[in-house]
């Protein structure tokens, strides 16, 4: 039986400086004793976007006090924790070494085993700390980084589905708010304006809809933007929200079109169970051929722009129609957190995989699935592939 397993969790992948201790108990059940996250909103906001130097400057000023912090709000020492767990990469190189060399250091001194994990990794996994899922199930993961649609079977088995092949849908969302002159973070900004906008004004493409592979696109969708609002210029605040109103549908339609076709994959692979009905039957490790019995197959979202409410509701929809049930962990766990890489580490614990050792090295680039094929665009830099 595994045992009982506590760890402190690092992250400092991008703008966010974390640490949280996690528990897992020897029936795979998760306990949160402490989770501390300090956002760089503020910093960055002047610059439309993340820049990797004041992050990397401002996780060095924060991260010690957070993990003081972070042990302190669990009422325990390092003597107390059974390992380090800290994010090796995807992310930032300069935050991810702050991070990693913070883990080791720590690791070393107290005499602890250290696990350096993987970003992906930490959002594929959360559905099973909040949720209590079996394997396997689908995520998407929706980030300013990354958009993917990932089979999870396992710890540490992982099999990309589909991937964006140009811009990310966070970074498409941001960089939409940027040229209708709206504040970062662009993804609630646009949200925010579409709730008063006409989303059938205008007619946006929907990249790749129809096409059987899985993959996404929203560069051109980003484009047909730009030309709509240049053709309008100057833009009324009715014209921007009709604007974001007609991309926001146009992206849900878009994931309509992609997610629905990978429900339909899964049921394809996975044909010996689907029950209408059934409550979790709670998490499991090692390998899975399907669904437990009793429980419905599962689509977790993850990612920042799982925030966005017209997006989940039309997962909802898809799940419903399909007999699939939709996970959505809280917001706080859906954006960059230490919890996840906390219980991302425990996962490994559990598995009786072995820590890594004192030398392991950041990766900026590091995809979930190592054996898919890299495609155009971002994909031939690894981490979006």
């Amino acid at each position: 039986m595994v045992p009982f397993l506590r760890i402190l969790g690092i992250e400092t992948s991008c703008d966010e400086t974390a640490a949280a201790v996690v528990e897992r108990d020897a029936e795979g059940r998760s306990n949160v004793l402490s989770d501390v996250v300090l956002s760089q909103l503020d910093e960055h906001s002047a610059y439309g976007g993340v820049v990797p130097e004041i992050a990397a400057r401002a996780h060095v000023e924060a991260l010690d006090e957070l993990i003081e912090e972070a042990l302190k709000r669990a009422n325990v020492s390092l003597n107390d924790v059974d390992a380090i767990a800290a994010t090796s990469g995807p992310g930032l190189i300069g935050g991810l070494l702050v991070g990693l060399m913070t883990g080791k250091a720590i690791a070393r001194a107290a005499g602890k085993p250290l696990y350096a994990v993987n970003h992906l990794e930490g959002h594929a996994l959360t559905a099973r700390l909040t949720d209590g899922l079996s394997f396997p199930y689908l995520m998407l993961l929706v980030s300013g980084g990354h958009t993917q649609l990932i089979l999870v079977r396992g710890v540490g088995q992982y099999e990309r589905w589909g991937t964006t092949i140009d811009d990310a849908l966070g970074e498409a969302f941001d960089k939409t708010a940027k040229l209708l002159g709206l504040p970062y973070p662009g993804g609630p900004a646009v949200e925010r304006m579409a709730r008063d906008g006409n989303p059938d004004r205008f007619d946006f493409p929907r990249p790749l809809v129809g096409e059987a592979r899985l993959d996404f696109s929203f560069s051109g969708l980003k484009t047909a933007v730009r030309q709509a609002a240049q053709d309008i210029a100057p833009l009324s605040d009715q014209d921007v929200a009709d604007i974001c109103a007609s991309f926001q549908k146009a992206v849900s339609r878009t994931l309509k079109d992609r997610i629905g076709r990978g429900l339909q994959r899964f049921k394809a692979e996975f044909p010996t169970t689907f029950p209408a009905t059934g409550p979790a039957t709670g998490p499991a490790t090692g390998p899975a051929t399907g669904p437990a019995t009793g429980e419905k197959p599962a689509l977790v979202v993850a990612g920042g722009v799982a925030a966005n409410l017209e997006l989940r509701g039309t997962l909802q929809a898809l799940c419903d129609k399909n007999g699939f049930r939709f996970v959505a962990p809280p917001l706080d766990l859906c954006t960059d957190n230490a919890v996840m890489i906390a219980w991302a580490g425990l996962e490994r614990m559990a598995t009786g995989a072995a820590p890594d050792t004192l030398d392991v090295q950041p990766r900026s680039r590091w995809p979930l699935d190592s054996n898919a094929e890299t495609l155009i665009g971002f994909g031939k830099r690894g981490a979006k592939a």
